[in-house]
């Protein structure tokens, strides 16, 4: 894809860059969703410099995205028990509807078939509609809903959704 450069997140500095970038997209689309104080609380508990770096050392890769020399957005992906668990793909609201996710997707995929892994497999809030169209398009099935407390008194809402790879 034209003008799209694909960053593994190997230093610091990129991991300030994709907290920077998550702030950002967070706080843009899912307020609307969940409200600012839980977004405050998520963007903290998971996307936090040093939220990060633990994800990173215990298994986790991080990509971000440059658009025509912008950070455009980011992904985390983590192989468990022969699958990919997609666990953010976020691309900034200035991007989106140019292909960046799509052509994540498909780089997801490669990476399945290369490490020999069956399906992807994500969570997606069950209030999301248009990420969840997204997935749906993409090829995704919804599999079951799940409610897990993150504490501080709130919960995922989410829909489990896997994507089989063809072998």
């Amino acid at each position: 894809m034209e003008g799209l450069r694909i960053i593994p997140v190997t230093n610091i500095e990129l991991v300030y860059s994709v907290t920077a970038v998550a702030d950002e997209i967070w706080h843009d689309h899912f307020v609307p969703i969940i409200g600012e104080e839980q977004v405050d609380y998520m963007l903290e508990k998971f996307l936090s410099p040093e939220a990060l770096v633990e994800q990173i050392n215990s298994g986790y890769e991080y990509f971000l995205f440059s658009y025509e020399y912008t950070f455009a957005g980011f992904a985390g992906i983590h192989e468990k028990d022969g699958s990919l668990f997609l666990s953010k793909l976020y691309v900034h609201k200035d991007f989106r509807g140019k292909g960046i996710a799509s052509h994540m997707f498909q780089k997801f995929i490669e990476i399945c078939k290369m490490r020999n892994l069956d399906k992807i497999w994500l969570t997606c809030n069950r209030h999301n509609d248009n990420t969840l169209a997204i997935y749906d398009h993409l090829g995704f099935k919804k599999v079951r809903e799940e409610v897990n407390d993150i504490g501080n008194g709130f919960v995922m809402d989410d829909y489990i959704l896997e994507y089989e790879i063809e072998k």
